[in-house]
Parts: C-alpha cells; structure tokens; sequence
C-alpha cells in the first residue's frame, strides 16, 4: 500500500532544506524548460525560433530501445501489450508505462488494437485508483521523444493538495522516491488484477 498524505509529506520535509524546499528537478535544465528567474521573479523562456523537427528515438526499430525494454521491468503483459514500471522509483507513487509489443506509434494501431488500447487504459486507471492512498491516476502520451507508442499511467498521493492535476507530472521529479517495499505490493497488486482481466 502506497504511503498515506501524512508519511510521504514527513519524508518530504525531512529530506527538505530549512524553508521545506526541495531541489530543482533535472528537468529544470533541460532546452525545452519553459521557465526562468529574471531579476528575482519568475518569467518564461523566450520562444526558441522555428527549427526543423529533430528525429525520434526508434524511426528505425532496429534502434529502438523501447523494443529491446528489460522484462525485469515489466509486471503484465500479453501477445500484444506490456505494461512496466520505471528502472527506478520515482516521487509518485506509481509510475507505469502501457506500451504494444510491435513497433507502433498511436497513428499504426488498426481499430482492434485502438479498442485493446481503450479497455486496457480504463482497466489500468480503474485498478491504480482503487489502490489504499491513491487520489488519481493521471494518463498522457507525449511522443516527442520516441516513435514506439509509450502511454504514462501516473498515480498521486490522495489528500497532498500540491500535487494535484498536470503539475502532478512535475511533483514526480521533485519528490524524493518513497519506500521500496510498498512500490513493489502496488506493482504487484497491479499486475494481479490486470491478469485477471482477458483483454
């Protein structure tokens, strides 16, 4: 069972520094960063001019590290679909990537596996937000950075007011990992009610 609201805020203050800050995310230095400080305020990024599309990861699938994924990683799958975890935990409590064994992007699914896709996300999203201190489990596809369809399922902590809605993906970054041993009972309890379903 994932930590209640009231365990994973004292871990966060914990590892916090004497205001109850944590440290920037790695994504605060990535390009795409749309944030800045400018004379002690917060101001966006000037818009970086119009560039050529740069190549995904994986447009050729003998390239494709999404194909070749560590099945140490991976908690369901069937002759079609896989769903797994991250290498490592992250803030949230539960991060998982729903994902088709075939080299496909969204635009390659027919219509039969489009509907797999549909009954497994609600399956998914149904399962996750019926786990002990869960609030929601958030569901996106961004796609930018690999041409293998890679679908995020994000749970969050019920009853953490901050972590709530799109800045939830943020928070992930933020937040120091939580304790192994409930990551893997979630995983695990995940896996056995997906199993129980035929898709």
């Amino acid at each position: 069972m994932a930590e209640s609201a009231e365990q994973v805020h004292a871990r966060v203050m914990a590892a916090a520094d004497e205001q109850g800050r944590m440290p920037l995310p790695s994504v605060a230095e990535w390009d795409i960063f749309p944030w800045d400080v400018v004379d002690g305020a917060l101001a966006t990024k000037p818009l970086a001019p119009p560039a050529p599309e740069a190549p995904r990861e994986g447009e050729d699938a003998a390239d494709c590290r999404i194909c070749t994924t560590d099945s140490a990683r991976v908690i369901w799958s069937n002759e079609r679909w896989r769903l797994k975890h991250l290498a490592e935990r992250s803030g949230l409590p539960l991060v998982l990537i729903l994902e088709p064994l075939e080299h496909l992007d969204f635009d390659d699914l027919d219509d039969a596996m489009a509907a797999e896709y549909g009954v497994l996300a609600v399956r998914i999203v149904r399962i996750v937000e019926g786990l002990p201190n869960i609030g929601r489990c958030h569901t996106m596809r961004v796609g930018d950075g690999a041409t293998h369809l890679h679908v995020w399922f994000m749970a969050r902590t019920a009853g953490l007011p901050s972590v709530k809605g799109s800045f939830a993906v943020d928070w992930d970054d933020i937040l120091p990992p939580g304790p192994e041993e409930p990551w893997r009972e979630d995983l695990a309890a995940v896996a056995q009610q997906l199993a129980a379903f035929d898709v």
